[in-house]
């Protein structure tokens, strides 16, 4: 008889949020597939479970899923462990399910934590409807197509991101969405998790200080459809946020004409463009 594939989820930090179940199939299983080895073996050792353990990762996911397949085939049990949280989600896996789909073999879940599914139930933002999209890209052009992509979605958007990037993905989510609410959830379950709640302008001054983004982060944008989220589009426009960040960049000790030229790039502004804004707005400021 062929084996059994379980797809077992890990904590996300809480070595206690892991299951009773998954903490059997792991001592039973005659090969643990770990994104990284080390990691695993910490958690394994943790619980005084001595597994056979090998990697499986995105560079070596083709030939892997093959190997596995045979020892599946051959009837041996694996289990599918990635570094945090459950498998496949933002991590690989995908290839092994298929193939041992694909052959017959049994594929089981062993349900545990999930970081978007942690950090949404935590967030008071809408829950009845919500789309995770994994990570957005990591350049700013094509990040900004992808959210006007999900712009007019009425579901709470839902995205990882790294630390580095967290800043400059707030400000092009507001320059595409407006000054929605949104929530930073990071650290979650550990010793330092914290939950940073408001519009997306507020956060994207929260977070422009790079002390502030330390850790895990998971990013959550309300949707377009409820009545709060229009009457904060009403309120924002191109204007309000090329102002707004010029302040912010002449605060943080940019002369004017530097920072002009910096956020008029960030909000995708022409500078002819930006530069009528400014003149508005000093005009505006001076009755």
């Amino acid at each position: 008889m062929a084996g059994t594939l379980y797809i077992v989820a890990t904590p996300i930090g809480n070595l206690e949020d892991i299951t009773q179940r998954a903490l059997r199939i792991l001592r039973a299983v005659d090969v643990i597939a770990c994104e990284d080895t080390r990691h695993t073996r910490k958690l394994l050792n943790h619980f005084g479970i001595d597994a056979k353990t090998i990697s499986y990762h995105e560079h070596n996911e083709t030939e892997r899923a093959a190997e596995l397949c045979e020892n599946l085939s051959g009837g041996k049990d694996v289990a599918l462990v990635s570094d945090a949280g459950t498998p496949l989600v933002s991590d690989p896996g995908f290839r092994i399910v298929n193939a041992a789909i694909e052959k017959g073999i049994a594929v089981v879940p062993v349900p545990g934590a999930a970081a978007f599914v942690t950090a949404l139930s935590a967030s008071g933002l809408a829950s009845d409807q919500f789309l995770f999209a994994g990570f957005l890209p990591p350049r700013s052009a094509p990040r900004k197509v992808k959210l006007e992509e999900l712009s007019a979605l009425n579901a709470t958007l839902i995205f990882y991101e790294a630390p580095h990037r967290i800043a400059a993905t707030l400000r092009d989510a507001r320059a595409v969405l407006g000054n929605r609410r949104a929530v930073v959830g990071r650290e979650l379950t550990k010793l330092h998790e914290e939950f940073a709640r408001g519009t997306l302008g507020q956060l994207s001054e929260t977070f422009a200080d790079p002390t502030k983004a330390r850790g895990e982060i998971v990013l959550m944008i309300a949707g377009a459809g409820s009545f709060a989220e229009r009457e904060h589009e009403k309120l924002d426009s191109p204007e309000t946020n090329f102002v707004e960040r010029l302040d912010q960049l002449q605060r943080e000790g940019l002369d004017e004409k530097t920072a002009l030229k910096k956020a008029a790039r960030e909000l995708g502004l022409k500078r002819d463009e930006a530069y009528r804004m400014l003149v508005a707005q000093k005009n505006r400021r001076s009755k």
